[in-house]
């Protein structure tokens, strides 16, 4: 299990701003990449309570299990390699013994392994920049029926990140908006879709 402090900012954007970023920055439509993220928790949402989440990423063909867990100034993140067959298995409701992230779950939290469950997936089609401290990241994400644009800042330290991240803002005339994470996202409008 690899472990990684994740110091992050966000920020929904239109259409037409996400348009503007990718002229601006001259990214080429090729260098999007699609990703799906596979969402899991409990029937009574004992992780998000945790304000943790957990979720496989499929890349190409490869699938990641991820938890993510709060840390003084950003998230934990605990990765582990699977097999297909080992992501499919959690997707069909059957956990496998050998995860070291379910076993930190059962440990730490309380939460068996037997009770967390596929809630859905989102996909993204993702392009990342190199920018300033950090790296720019810009997603177009498509989940329950619904489409979303984000800006992504990813930065080894928070206090110049932000600085850098609301000039970015600024100069683009892009409001800072209230921005979930994707799993918040999608678990909210799940919620409010059933």
């Amino acid at each position: 299990m690899k472990q990684e402090i994740e110091i992050e900012l966000k920020n929904l954007v239109t259409n037409d701003e996400f348009s503007q970023l990718i002229h601006h920055f001259s990214i080429p439509e090729n260098s999007f990449k699609n990703q799906t993220n596979y969402y899991f928790d409990t029937n009574n949402f004992d992780l998000k309570q945790n304000h943790c989440a957990l979720r496989i990423r499929r890349k190409s063909n490869t699938y990641t299990l991820t938890l993510k867990e709060p840390y003084e100034e950003g998230l934990l993140e605990s990765h582990e390699s699977l097999t297909k067959e080992n992501a499919l298995q959690l997707i069909d409701g059957k956990a496998f013994s050998s995860s070291e992230i379910l076993k930190h779950i059962e440990s730490k939290y309380g939460i068996s392994k037997l009770s967390i469950e596929y809630l859905g997936s989102l996909e993204t089609k993702r392009s990342e920049y190199p920018y300033k401290s950090g790296l720019l990241v810009l997603d177009h994400s498509k989940y329950l029926g619904k489409e979303d644009y984000e800006l992504e800042f990813e930065v080894p330290e928070r206090t110049q990140g932000e600085m850098e991240f609301n000039d970015l803002l600024k100069t683009f005339s892009i409001p800072q908006r209230k921005t979930p994470n994707k799993i918040q996202r999608f678990f909210d409008y799940k919620k409010s879709n059933t």
